[in-house]
Order: structure tokens, then C-alpha cells, then sequence
């Protein structure tokens, strides 16, 4: 039984050499234009889930939601999310495709992650990922107004529908399923 453990022991620093000498020497693709295997979107969704999990706090959004903050929601959202995130045009990012890995589609394809999750990856960022960490660029009432606007794009009021329509010529309803972050293409 020693013998198994130290021959798996063995396999695995083996392993871990091979990928490091791999990634120094090269021989791993960095292009940001590239569309990421499967196993790597995977196995990077659950490692951000893992992350958010154990440093994220379970808090709730103190901004009840209103029209008037949904609306200043959209307005943020417009102004710092939609050029990596998608319009408010129902139109695909022009960055999707530049990015590695690219970034979620949240108005095509709309998050069901919790409002604690949405909040936390905002404002401290995702490492790797191209998203920055809003929390020092935006305030914390402008992080909570855009979390609940895009915690509720399916479901907005009629007043925050109104303005979407009024504003950008198309009307919120989504075709695409709700997906979690890491699903996306």
C-alpha cells in the first residue's frame, strides 16, 4: 500500500512538472481570441463558485428595488458593463469574442446567481477573467443598484420595462435560458 501511495504521489508531482515546463517553455496557447475548451470553462466556473462560496459574504441588497433604482441600475450598467456584458440592445458584446474567456452575455443569457454573488464578483472582480474590480472604481450604492437590476433583468416592473423600451427601442423580454456565469458558450 506504501508503494501505491508514493507511485501516485509520484504521478502527480510528475504531472504538475510536465504542466509548469509546458506553460514556461510555450507551449500553452495565451491568445485572448481563442474559444476555451470545455474542461477549462468547467473547471474555472467551479473554481469561481468554490471561491465565492468561501470569501464571499452572504449579505443582502440594501436598496429595496424600485423603478427609480432599477432604472439608475440599467444606467450603470450601460455606462460601465455593456461593452463586455451586452447592450441593453439585446445585441452580443463586439469584446465576446476578444476575450478569453469571453465574457457572460447577462442581458441575452441573465444570471441566476444570488444577489450576494452578483454583488461580490462586481465589486472585487474575477482574476484571469478581464473583469476588474469595480469596488474602486464605483460607489457601493451604484455596485448594489446595478446587482439588483441584473438579479432582476427577467423580472423588472413596469416602470423599469417602460424605460428599457423608451430608451433602447426593444423591449426586455429574453429568449435565452438563465444560466450561471461560466456557461456561456
Amino acid at each position: 500500500m506504501r508503494n501505491f501511495i508514493l507511485g501516485m504521489i509520484f504521478v502527480l508531482v510528475l504531472l504538475a512538472v510536465c504542466a509548469l515546463g509546458s506553460a514556461l517553455l510555450g507551449l500553452t496557447p495565451t491568445n485572448a481570441d481563442a474559444t476555451p475548451p470545455r474542461w477549462e470553462t468547467r473547471l474555472a466556473s467551479a473554481a469561481l463558485d468554490a471561491s465565492m462560496e468561501r470569501h464571499a459574504p452572504r449579505i443582502n441588497n440594501p436598496l429595496p428595488a424600485t423603478d427609480a433604482n432599477l432604472i439608475d441600475g440599467m444606467k450603470v450598467y450601460t455606462m460601465n458593463c455593456a461593452l463586455c456584458h451586452g447592450g441593453l440592445d439585446n445585441k452580443p458584446s463586439p469584446l465576446r469574442r476578444s476575450m478569453y474567456p469571453p465574457p457572460p452575455q447577462v442581458i441575452l443569457e441573465p444570471m441566476d446567481d444570488p444577489e450576494w454573488h452578483i454583488f461580490y464578483a462586481t465589486r472585487t472582480g474575477v482574476r484571469y477573467t478581464g473583469m476588474p474590480a469595480w469596488g474602486k472604481v464605483l460607489s457601493e450604492q451604484d455596485l448594489w443598484k446595478v446587482t439588483g437590476f441584473l438579479a432582476r433583468v427577467e423580472k423588472l416592473p413596469s416602470g423599469a420595462k417602460e424605460y428599457w423600451q423608451k430608451n433602447f427601442g426593444v423591449s426586455p423580454e429574453h429568449s435565452g435560458e438563465p444560466h450561471k456565469h461560466g456557461d456561456n458558450e
